[in-house]
C-alpha cells in the first residue's frame, strides 16, 4: 500500500470517527448527557493543586467542525474544581459569557465525550491558578460571542492560557475561534509562547516550540508539530505520526 493510499485511508477512518463520536442521538439538550467520565482526579483524595484543560466536540452538528474548550482548576486542598468556560446562551439576557460554576471538570459536553489537553499538578500551580482567576476577570469579550470565527469559548481558553505559559497547551486544529484576536493583528501563541499573526481570526500563522507551524484560513487550521511529529488538519484535528 503506498503511503498515499495509507494518509487516505486514515483521513477516512478519522472523518469517520468525527462523525460517529458527535451526539446525534438526543435532538434536546436538556437530555443529553452530563455524565462524568473519570479523567479528573477525586479532590478528597487529591491535596495537590491541578490545572486540567479540557475539549469536547461542540454539540449536535457543530461537532463535525469543532470543539468546545475549557478550564478547571482546584487549589491545594480545595474541596471541589472550579470551571471557567464561555457559553454563548448567557449572551441571550445580556450577562456576560463567562461562567464560574464549582463542578465535577470532565463531564460530557451534552453527550460528547470530553479529552483531557493539558494537566499541571503540585508544587507552583497554586501561584498559576491566581494569574489564572484574575485573567478571568480581564476577558475582553465577556459580552460578546459568535461562533465563526470568534469570540468563543476557545477564544476564551487561548486567552487564559496565554497568561500561563508553563502549562504548554496547544490547542487543537479543531478549536475553532482560538486564533481569534480582536482588532489586534499579532499576539503570542495561544499556549503563550512563540508568535502569531492573526486577521479577525480568518487568515493567520503561528510559529511556536509547542503548536509548531499553523496556518489559518477562514478559521480553519493547517499545520505541523515536529516534536512529537504531528500533522494538523480542519475537522479531523491532530494525527500523530511519531510512532
Amino acid at each position: 500500500m503506498s503511503v498515499k493510499n495509507i494518509g487516505n485511508y486514515v483521513i477516512v477512518l478519522a472523518l469517520i470517527a468525527i462523525v460517529t463520536s458527535c451526539n446525534f442521538g438526543s435532538s434536546d439538550w436538556r437530555t443529553a448527557s452530563r455524565a462524568r467520565t473519570g479523567l479528573a482526579p477525586d479532590p478528597a483524595e487529591t491535596p495537590e493543586a491541578v490545572i486540567q484543560v479540557y475539549a469536547a466536540r461542540a454539540y449536535s452538528w457543530r461537532g463535525i467542525f469543532g470543539v468546545h474548550t475549557w478550564f478547571a482548576v482546584k487549589p491545594s486542598h480545595a474541596e471541589s474544581f472550579t470551571v471557567y468556560e464561555v457559553a454563548g446562551w448567557y449572551a441571550r439576557w445580556g450577562g456576560s459569557v463567562v461562567a464560574i460554576h464549582e463542578q465535577a471538570p470532565d463531564k460530557r459536553w451534552f453527550g460528547n465525550a470530553p479529552m483531557l489537553l493539558a494537566e499541571k499538578r503540585g508544587e507552583g500551580v497554586d501561584e498559576l491558578i491566581k494569574r489564572i482567576d484574575k485573567t478571568v476577570q480581564t476577558y475582553p469579550y465577556s459580552k460578546e460571542y459568535t461562533i465563526w470565527p470568534g469570540p468563543n469559548s476557545n477564544t476564551f481558553t487561548a486567552w487564559l492560557s496565554r497568561a500561563v505559559p508553563e502549562i504548554g497547551l496547544d490547542l487543537p486544529p479543531t478549536a475553532i475561534g482560538k486564533d481569534y484576536l480582536g482588532n489586534s493583528m499579532t499576539a503570542t501563541a495561544p499556549s503563550g509562547s512563540g508568535w502569531q499573526l492573526s486577521v479577525l481570526g480568518l487568515f493567520g500563522i503561528i510559529v511556536s516550540d509547542v503548536e509548531g507551524f499553523e496556518i489559518n484560513i477562514l478559521g480553519l487550521t493547517f499545520g505541523i508539530k515536529p516534536d512529537p511529529f504531528a500533522i494538523k488538519l480542519p475537522l479531523i484535528g491532530r494525527i500523530d505520526l511519531s510512532v
